[in-house]
């Protein structure tokens, strides 16, 4: 925990060429930025320490990659992180893959999260809402005392150390209780949401053998009730390593044959933590399996307890007494940052159920109830506010919000435009791009970073990210690999079952050895702003010219008559140019006519480049996205390509069930041809 101070004061070649115009600069740092903050904390705290001083943010981060040893034992000892048996060295090889972040130190994540950075038992640690029971707040005395009685619930139940526990549980405090209390142990954790099918958990968890299953018999989202009785029964059938099934109260019914969540928080426990390896398995975060079965990630106690830190504080400036808000599901790796924020002190909101009930403004108006001070939001959901006219900063009491975070696809520059506009440079607008492969940022701003509309601000402290061509050359003002070549301590331990290690090198070392190759395509700018221009592996190529669909997405997008697109090029296997297709869904009493048409390809000519011309525009129902917001031109470039469905998508990955139709009927037509 770090020395209180006063509160603070609100701080006033085969790529596309750059965009020529220069991004708008909608805010500036305060200018005092390092007295008002708790990034200016930790620079006072390093140059005090170690004698480092800092201009500016980039001399700031040039320190935190090129010397990542003493940064991250800078994060270490300024979070006053305990280690019950000391390393031996903080980083002894900067080599990847392989690095070994702290080797023969321990420690427990949960250890860190139930002090909160010193909060008192009295002080709030969790605040509940949704549609399905009643607003529900614990203290950090209620949520320490329910911990220990999980953790001696567990213990009953024979979990130790390694066990996996599983949940097939919504946002709830109870799913928070038992991730915390299965941490102490030891024990490793993973989750899904409860809106995911059986195939889909079961394609998740069969791979890691667990032996505790917790789940609710049901929910409600909106005002529809959701039974998910049979689905449980499905699930646990499925899975024969487990020994129980817990049952969370939540919602209609009941599951049978199960232990109650009060029966296992029945006896009081000390909330004691058992000491593990820095590299010990934390947790396991699945990709969302858009191609083939899940990546099943293990992250570790030290390297998350480090980066969320980092992070949380030095980026979202979050501190003791803090709440943040994000929307988010337990199988995104949000929920795991969200709950995070117990390490530094602040409160996080958990929601669950529909966020859009009864109306756009539903988050809004909870922001301003909790006082948020971190209020994390999609872009979809940015933009649809806009869309919809809403005006939260003059309708909404959010003299609380410092930040906004908005992560899982890219900001159109008018969602930057319009959040200035709501709240001018009170606010800081802080976009990010990372995943679950990290758990983190990769890029993203923060305090001492300036916004320009439309770019993330730059590379996270500790994270040397770059742009490479296909060579392996740094590349800047161009369309490259986004790529990190400096260990980070919250990259995966490995993934599942992959006992050789041969799937972890291959997903991101094969292409550069020795650098880590993240999947997207990004554009740095010569000030260190980026753009992320979307999955490398959907990027489209024409003649040679690699265009990202995120710019595409910018300028249709902002058409009052679309309401959503989707680009993929289907390459010519003669080595044409192929083709470049277009879907948009057209707004609200719109249809795409030919004069529609014509405006789509006069936009896209002008404010990209002929290029950027399709070859067809072609009127679809609904885009496709997974649960977490992101656009899946991949599984619909593959269908064109006369994949079939089984081998494109995971079941239930589809935020709407209904949404490839349209595209397996183009596919049928073009497979006639």
């Amino acid at each position: 925990m770090t020395t209180p101070e006063p509160p603070r004061a609100t701080p006033a070649s085969a790529a596309a060429p750059a965009p020529a115009d220069e991004p708008e600069l909608l805010r500036a740092p305060a200018a005092d930025v390092l007295d008002s903050t708790e990034l200016g904390r930790f620079v006072r705290y390093v140059q005090a320490a170690r004698g480092e001083s800092f201009a500016d943010y980039d001399e700031l981060h040039r320190w935190s990659v090129t010397r990542p040893a003493e940064f991250w034992t800078s994060v270490r000892d300024f979070f006053r992180v305990r280690f019950a048996t000391p390393e031996q060295a903080a980083l002894p090889d900067q080599g990847m893959p392989g690095t070994r972040w702290f080797p023969g130190a321990t420690l427990n994540y949960a250890r860190h999260a139930l002090d909160g950075a010193g909060a008192a038992d009295s002080a709030p640690a969790l605040v509940a809402y949704s549609q399905t029971r009643d607003r529900v707040e614990l203290t950090w005395g209620e949520l320490r005392d329910r911990v220990g009685r999980a953790r001696a619930g567990l213990r009953r139940l024979g979990v130790g150390r390694g066990d996996r526990v599983v949940a097939y549980l919504p946002n709830l405090p109870e799913t928070v209780v038992a991730f915390l209390a299965t941490a102490s142990l030891g024990a490793v954790w993973a989750s899904c949401a409860p809106e995911f099918g059986a195939r889909s958990v079961v394609d998740r968890f069969a791979q890691i053998e667990p032996a505790v299953l917790l789940a609710v018999p049901g929910y409600r989202y909106g005002l529809k009730d959701v039974d998910r009785g049979a689905t449980v029964a499905e699930i646990r059938a499925a899975l024969p390593t487990l020994r129980v099934v817990v049952c969370v109260p939540y919602g209609d019914g009941a599951l049978p044959d199960t232990v109650g969540w009060d029966d296992l928080l029945a006896e009081p426990g000390r909330p004691d933590t058992d000491p593990v390896p820095f590299d010990h398995p934390l947790y396991v975060l699945f990709s969302s399996g858009t191609t083939g079965r899940p990546k099943a990630i293990v992250h570790g106690h030290g390297g998350i307890l480090l980066e969320h830190l980092k992070n949380h504080a030095l980026s979202w400036d979050l501190a003791p007494g803090d709440r943040m808000m994000w929307f988010t599901t337990t199988a995104w790796m949000m929920w795991n940052a969200l709950v995070s924020g117990l390490l530094v002190g602040a409160c996080p909101v958990l929601l669950d159920g529909n966020p859009l009930y009864p109306d756009p403004d539903t988050q809004w108006r909870i922001a301003a109830e909790t006082k948020a001070t971190l209020m994390g939001a999609s872009p979809g959901y940015l933009m649809a506010c806009r869309r919809a006219g809403l005006n939260p900063g003059r309708d909404h009491d959010l003299a609380a919000l410092r930040q906004i975070g908005a992560a899982g696809s890219p900001l159109p520059a008018e969602g930057y435009q319009w959040l200035h506009e709501q709240f001018g440079d009170r606010v800081l607008l802080n976009v990010g791009s990372g995943g679950t492969d990290v758990c983190s940022g990769i890029v993203q701003g923060g305090p001492w970073q300036p916004v320009r509309a439309g770019e993330i601000s730059g590379p996270a402290l500790g994270v040397a990210a770059k742009a490479f061509d296909d060579d392996g050359r740094e590349v800047v003002g161009e369309l490259g690999e986004l790529v990190i070549t400096v260990p980070m301590p919250s990259m995966p331990v490995g993934f599942w079952g992959d006992t050789d290690g041969s799937r972890y090198r291959a997903t991101y070392f094969d292409t550069y050895p020795g650098v880590w190759r993240h999947g997207d395509w990004v554009r740095f700018a010569e000030t260190g702003s980026c753009v992320i221009a979307g999955r490398s592996d959907a990027t489209l190529n024409r003649g040679g010219v690699r265009l990202g669909t995120a710019e595409f997405y910018r300028v249709v997008e902002e058409l009052p008559e679309v309401a959503d697109s989707l680009v993929v090029h289907l390459e010519d296997p003669a080595g044409g140019n192929g083709e470049l297709l277009l879907f948009v869904v057209p707004a609200a009493e719109n249809a795409l006519t030919a004069k529609l048409r014509d405006r789509i390809v006069r936009e896209l000519r002008g404010a990209l480049s002929p290029r950027h011309v399709p070859d067809a525009v072609v009127a679809v129902a609904t885009v496709p996205r997974n649960r977490t917001g992101k656009k899946l031109e991949l599984p619909v470039k593959r269908l064109l390509l006369g994949a079939d469905l089984a081998d494109v998508i995971g079941p239930d990955t589809l935020a709407d069930p209904t949404a490839l139709d349209d595209f397996l009927t183009l596919a049928t037509e073009r497979s006639k041809r």
